[in-house]
């Protein structure tokens, strides 16, 4: 079982309570967490996909060829499925991504649970929904949010838009909202042409 992606609603209610200067900790903790819950399913498929599965009864890994007839044995305890299966536990649910994709969610994993103020805590999140795939010919792609947040990518591109409509938030957070608009509309323009 994967961590789900984050319901845009909650992201909504604290952008919006951050624009009145409300500072509410039960929320920006909850939306955090889901969110790092989210970033570290995101990097287990990856390393799964890559040939290390981690055994959902011990956490050891299990090393494989991603070969359809395939079958996981856990050494260490037993655990046993097929590949084809436990694939397609990943398949379709945005728990695919490039390497650039992978360091900014290790980096969120590792900044956001020792952050110790309200106002770096909303910075990490803002950095980390508002980054992107990152493609050497292309440059920025698309949004890593369609892997956090639940909804389309056009939805999610245009939930993002939407989350920084007031001029009332936290210091860094126009500067990443300046950024996202800069790279949002080049990755529109890039996904125009590779349809």
């Amino acid at each position: 079982t994967w961590s789900p992606r984050v319901p845009n609603h909650k992201i909504r209610r604290l952008y919006q309570q951050d624009a009145r200067g409300i500072q509410d900790d039960d929320l920006i903790n909850e939306v955090g967490f889901a969110l790092l819950a989210r970033c570290e399913s995101f990097l287990e498929a990856n390393q799964a996909v890559r040939g290390r599965v981690s055994c959902p009864v011990c956490g050891g890994l299990v090393p494989h060829d991603a070969k359809k007839e395939e079958r996981l044995l856990c050494g260490a305890c037993g655990w046993t499925l097929p590949w084809e299966e436990y694939f397609s536990t990943i398949h379709g649910k945005q728990l695919s991504g490039a390497a650039p994709v992978i360091k900014l969610f290790l980096r969120y994993i590792k900044n956001f649970p020792s952050a110790c103020s309200y106002q770096d805590r909303m910075l990490l999140i803002d950095q980390l929904i508002h980054g992107y795939h990152w493609h050497q010919k292309f440059g920025a792609t698309r949004p890593v949010a369609v892997n956090l947040i639940d909804g389309r990518l056009a939805d999610v591109i245009d939930f993002l838009d939407e989350l920084h409509n007031s001029e009332n938030h936290a210091p860094g957070l126009k500067d990443n909202h300046d950024e996202w608009i800069k790279n949002s509309h080049y990755a529109r323009s890039w996904l125009n042409k590779a349809e």
